[in-house]
């Protein structure tokens, strides 16, 4: 299992470091990733995670073909503003799917952390649709989700896999000041392109 871990680790780690650089190779990257820690996740009793997997690949294939669309000259995604009523939608319906993740995961399930994981894994779709939309704001939520996140995977042992959300947090940290950099830059101000 540590093996696998750490491919899923490496493909990972790589895909979110292609993100933070605005490459649209994240996506494709991010794909293989998601299929090695599906298996990982099935494996570990950690349903919710295993199911945001599955849903992380239809967002990647949405999000590389939206990103495919918004490239700036430099061949790198331009970032795009999130409205804060969007932000206020996406944020409740993360919560709303929180809670009835959550409520079936503990009723029908034997998974480990239901309500946690249930609570990461919507709000980690929030991000992801934020990423691929090209908002700044993932990479706030993705450092709040991924620092909770090393402590689960401590808590399941899940060794590998803590280092690799620590190291996220760090590269979601470097995504944020290179994306809002980015938005600064006079083609960037699109609402929601």
């Amino acid at each position: 299992m540590d093996a696998i871990e750490l491919v899923g680790a490496g493909l990972s780690a790589w895909a979110v470091w292609l993100s933070a650089r605005r490459r649209p190779w994240c996506w494709p990257v991010g794909f293989a990733s998601v299929l090695v820690y599906g298996w990982i996740f099935l494996h570990a009793k950690l349903y919710s995670d295993a199911l945001l997997q599955g849903a992380f690949a239809g967002l990647i294939v949405y999000g590389w073909l939206r990103w495919l669309r918004h490239l700036g000259g430099d061949g790198r995604v331009v970032v795009a503003r999130l409205p804060p009523r969007e932000l206020a939608v996406h944020l409740a319906l993360g919560l709303a799917v929180a809670l009835a993740l959550g409520y079936v995961m503990h009723r029908w399930t034997d998974a480990a952390l239901p309500w946690l994981d249930a609570a990461l894994t919507a709000f980690s779709l929030v991000a992801q649709w934020w990423q691929g939309r090209r908002h700044v704001a993932a990479w706030w939520l993705w450092i709040a989700v991924d620092v909770i996140y090393v402590g689960e995977y401590v808590y399941k042992d899940l060794a590998i896999t803590a280092v690799l959300y620590a190291g996220f947090v760090v590269l979601a940290a470097i995504g944020l000041r290179d994306w809002r950099r980015a938005q600064s830059l006079p083609q960037a101000h699109p609402v929601v392109g």
